[in-house]
This record gives structure tokens, sequence and C-alpha cells, in this order.
């Protein structure tokens, strides 16, 4: 893509980072030549929304953590997150905190026994609430790509949900699928 859009690959997302490694944010968009950040707005335990419960596989309204974040590329907002964690997973852990983490949360799943080996996503397109609009910095008429991403691991029970809004005027979505 060109001018500020940015293709957005999965694939970094999903696996643990080597010791001492930034997250795989950063270290994307510095390969690229670009600076990307995130703030974390809040981090901690919530009742899972109807959507994210689902997705869990826990009951709605059950205990869950949370990190919501805005995504910045080049200082603009490119996404909006939330990440959800069934609580007995990510409760007392900085998953639960609004720090920074060294090598991102999937390379801090790894360290307590929780690794990925299935993930689904879905992508649908829909016109931004309120929020999503300001957050984002959107004009009126202006789209979002809405990715939920849900990561298993082996024992096929899920261990992070993702929900991502993105302005879909400024983002490509690439995905890279192994066969075999």
């Amino acid at each position: 893509m060109s001018g500020s859009g940015w293709t957005s690959t999965s694939m970094p997302y999903l696996e643990p980072r080597a010791h001492g490694d930034t997250d795989p944010w950063s270290a994307q968009t510095a390969a690229a030549g670009r600076r990307g950040a995130q703030r974390i707005l809040r981090a901690g335990q919530v009742a899972a929304p109807p959507e994210v419960a689902g997705m869990l596989g826990v009951a709605v309204s059950s205990a869950v953590v949370v990190r919501r974040r805005i995504i910045e590329l080049d200082g603009e907002p490119v996404e909006l997150t939330d990440t959800y964690y069934p609580a007995d997973i990510a409760a007392d852990t900085p998953l639960a905190a609004t720090a920074k983490i060294r090598g991102g949360a999937v390379t801090l799943l790894a360290t307590l026994g929780y690794v990925g080996v299935r993930v689904v996503e879905n992508v649908t397109a829909k016109m931004p609430d309120h929020e999503e609009r300001e957050q984002l910095h959107l004009g009126p008429g202006e789209p979002v790509l809405h990715l939920t991403r849900t990561t298993y691991d082996s024992a096929d029970r899920a261990i992070q949900v993702d929900v991502m809004v993105m302005p879909a005027g400024r983002q490509q979505l690439q995905y890279e699928i192994g066969i075999g």
C-alpha cells in the first residue's frame, strides 16, 4: 500500500520471539523503516462480553483478562485492539497490567506454558461507532475492518482472542498459509 497505508501480516504475531527480542509490531515496522508504537489504555479483569465468551469457550460474564491498546504507525492510530485471555491463564501476570511486555504477549504466554498451534481469523467490514471514529481519526463514511483472531493450544483450548478494528482505507491484510 502507498502513503500511510500498511500491509498487515498475521504470522509475526503467532510465534514466540527469541529471548531479548522486541515485540513483533515494533520489529515489523522498524524493518520497513517506519515507527510502530502502542498505547495500553487499560488492562485487567473484566466480565467476558458475549462474542468473546463464545470464542474463548467460557460462560458469558465470567472473568477474563483484557488488554486494550491503540496501535500507532508513524504517530498515527491505525488499529484498536482488545486482547482477551482466560483469567486462569492471565490473572496475576504481566498480561493483566498496563506495562509493555518485552517480546510481546505471545512470548510471555509461551514462558507460562501456553503455545498457540492453530489460529482462526474472521474479517468483516463495517461502519465504525463513534468511539472508533474518534480514536482512529476517521472521516464521515469511512469504513473499518473488524478482525477477530482466536489462538488455540495443542489441547485445542482457546488461549487468546484478539478483537481488532482498523481503518479499511489504510490497511491491507496479507495471509501466508502453510500447507502440509
